[in-house]
């Protein structure tokens, strides 16, 4: 397809003039401009100090979010892998905005993010949510479901169960959620700043195979809601087809109706009918749709179940105490691979009637292991705003934590044997055990920092 002279395709050129009229020249002069950077703090894991000489403006619809005067190397900033924040696109933050004004948190919630991957919009959902509550994380790309866990672990809430399935293999759960949000697979039009290879993918034929997928993701996700749930519909992308006209199609075949949001402190958003469109030109962020809809009647069918793993013996039990701030919230099970999870005992019934119904999925917070009687704790553990204030901690510099991190040797100074926490500015890291003379880094090896600290 021959492009234009900003490199964007013509066909879509033509539909952007069409959709924006004589604002289109600021709309592609703003696509040649640098994405702005902006990132979204951790509620559960404040630090005081953080990006004060990169911090810019506010990002005017979460509380929690800045931009940044410039990209840094995240990788090499061991509160990132702390899970201290998420570098989120910022007109994609105003999922928040749209779940306050039409969700209850206060409340349990059961909440589905049906095309979760990478997991921006699944954190930012998880920091809403109170400790009563069970999110459940899905991605149908087998391959893109290690970096949701590697994230969703990072974040610390341990109420996640992550699952690997269709849309439509839900059907056992037809009523169960509270909350769905769909951040559907789209064309990308609104990323053409940000990754400059997308426009490449375009065409007029792919917004017609996008739409059609949506549609089916929709009409699966339907069924998932509970009677007066709320359903999130959102895009990165600008066109009719894939962003309001598919919402349109949507509640004359489904037993939904659309919430209005208020917009009238954001002027900078438009409307449209259905649903809200953010362009790069009138606001500081990237191409972004999305609509609120809630579930007027429908039906429950799904089997509550026990959760079908051993219980663990109460003498471990016991031992589990000192590890976890809250131990008598949870309950402890025994997987067959022997790992220990740990499910809130107000979200027992919900956790098994999740685990009945879908197949391919986690089992919840896994906690560690016993090996010979002894207690292993996990990397989740080490990550999970769970842990005991009490376990004992290394606290390291900014230089040892990349070299822990980087699984490389350095002192650690005098140390008890036994476990100790590897935290950064208060954050776990990960776990080392003291052995005599000997320190073992228990950081996975999949989650290594590979590239120079230089």
């Amino acid at each position: 397809m021959r492009k234009v002279s900003n490199r964007l395709p013509e066909a879509f050129v033509e539909r952007m003039k069409n959709l924006l009229g004589t604002e289109f020249d600021q709309f592609s002069e703003t696509l040649k401009s640098d994405a702005p950077v902006s990132v979204r703090l951790n509620s559960r894991k404040k630090l005081t100090e953080l990006f004060d000489d990169l911090k810019t403006d506010r990002v005017r619809w979460h509380s929690e979010a800045f931009f940044l005067k410039e990209r840094p190397v995240f990788t090499l900033d061991p509160a990132f892998h702390a899970g201290a924040y998420y570098v989120q696109e910022a007109s994609s933050m105003f999922l928040k905005e749209a779940l306050v004004q039409t969700v209850d948190f206060s409340k349990p919630l059961r909440v589905l993010d049906l095309c979760a991957a990478p997991g921006g919009k699944t954190t930012l959902m998880a920091d809403l949510m109170n400790s009563e509550s069970l999110l459940v994380a899905n991605e149908v790309i087998k391959s893109r479901v290690s970096i949701l866990k590697e994230n969703l672990l990072k974040w610390g809430f341990p109420n996640v169960i992550v699952s690997n399935h269709d849309a439509e293999e839900f059907a056992d759960l037809e009523g169960f959620f509270d909350l769905v949000l769909v951040d559907a697979p789209c064309s990308g039009e609104g990323l053409f700043r940000k990754d400059k290879n997308a426009s490449s993918h375009w065409s007029e034929e792919a917004v017609a195979t996008c739409s059609a997928r949506q549609k089916r993701i929709l009409q699966a996700a339907a069924m998932a809601v509970a009677p007066d749930g709320v359903l999130i519909y959102s895009t990165c992308t600008y066109n009719p087809e894939e962003n309001h006209q598919n919402v349109q199609w949507f509640v004359k075949n489904q037993d939904f109706e659309v919430l209005t949001l208020n917009t009238s402190t954001f002027p900078e958003i438009e409307s449209r009918e259905p649903g809200y469109q953010f362009y790069p030109h009138r606001l500081t962020g990237e191409g972004f749709y999305i609509a609120a809809l809630q579930k007027k009647g429908g039906d429950t069918d799904y089997t509550t179940a026990k959760i079908r793993l051993n219980r663990l013996p109460k003498k471990q039990v016991e031992e589990l105490t000192s590890w976890l701030e809250r131990p008598e919230h949870f309950e402890f099970f025994l997987k067959k691979d022997d790992g220990i999870v740990a499910v809130p005992k107000e979200l027992a019934s919900d956790f098994g009637t999740v685990l009945k119904g879908l197949f391919r999925r986690s089992s919840g917070f896994e906690i560690g292991t016993f090996k010979k009687n002894n207690f292993v704790p996990s990397h989740a553990l080490a990550l999970s705003s769970e842990i005991s204030l009490k376990v004992p901690k290394i606290d390291l510099s900014k230089d040892e934590a990349l070299l822990f991190l980087k699984k490389e040797s350095f002192d650690f100074g005098s140390a008890e044997n036994g476990w100790h926490l590897i935290t950064y500015q208060g954050l776990g890291l990960g776990w080392a055990k003291v052995i005599g003379n000997r320190v073992n880094n228990y950081l996975p090896k999949e989650w290594r920092i590979r590239m120079d600290i230089e």
